[in-house]
């Protein structure tokens, strides 16, 4: 269940939470003639929402029921740096600092105080407005727009799934460099996967067919031969 307030111009704040009593709460306190509101109820459509409704701050909690709030924090971080806010029942130092080193802007232990909470909002808000748009990646045809989560090849859209999409992102945060496959397989599929390299090589084949023009001479991804791949970087096509 997702609710979003429409007004434009106002700071866009996403509230991913299991607790439809915490989502009201929050909804109640935060005024709807100062942010536009969003909500989402676990992990997945918290990591959807973030990517469309490209909030200026995050309320997170850390207890969802599909992902634990750590890796939510994990996986956005791997492509946008918008302020986010743990508010979490978890109140031990180690929760604390798990959250900050994966990506936190801030840790807020519920229950916690409404004005505390905007001031911490206004503080976040203050270092998001400030921030540039996130980056654009361009070589040669091919261009990642890695806010919009958007890859186009000769100008056209090109769909891929979220899986080639998680590889293509990776490579472009590490274009030039080469990334090997235990560090392709850890990051994309999780530790479970580091033995089964033949997943890595059918998904490399299918993101090919999608942004090569010749999937069988690539000029994107590059293969080192018993290392792994590496995104080349080019001079933009005229």
């Amino acid at each position: 269940m997702t609710s979003e307030h429409t007004t434009d111009n106002l700071p866009r704040i996403l509230i991913i939470d299991d607790e439809l009593a915490i989502r009201r709460f929050l909804h109640t306190v935060l005024s709807r003639t100062e942010y536009a509101l969003h909500e989402a109820e676990n992990g997945h459509t918290g990591l959807a929402a973030a990517a469309t409704f490209r909030p200026d701050v995050i309320l997170l909690d850390l207890g969802l029921p599909d992902l634990d709030g750590i890796e939510v924090l994990r996986r956005i971080r791997e492509w946008s740096p918008v302020p986010i806010i743990v508010l979490s029942v978890r109140e031990r130092e180690d929760d604390k600092v798990a959250a900050l080193d994966a990506g936190a802007d801030d840790y807020l232990t519920k229950p916690f105080g409404v004005s505390e909470l905007r001031a911490r909002i206004r503080a976040a808000l203050r270092r998001s407005l400030q921030q540039t748009p996130e980056p654009v990646f361009v070589s040669a045809d091919l261009s990642v727009d890695l806010s919009e989560r958007r890859v186009t090849s000769h100008g056209e859209v090109i769909f891929l799934t979220p899986t080639e999409y998680d590889i293509l992102r990776l490579l472009v945060t590490h274009a030039g460099k080469v990334m090997t496959h235990s560090q392709i397989l850890k990051q994309v599929w999780g530790i479970a996967y580091l033995e089964q390299p033949h997943v890595l090589r059918v998904n490399i084949s299918n993101l090919r067919r999608k942004i090569e023009a010749d999937p069988s001479r690539p000029r994107h991804i590059i293969t080192e031969p018993g290392v792994g791949y590496r995104l080349k970087v080019m001079e933009k096509a005229s």
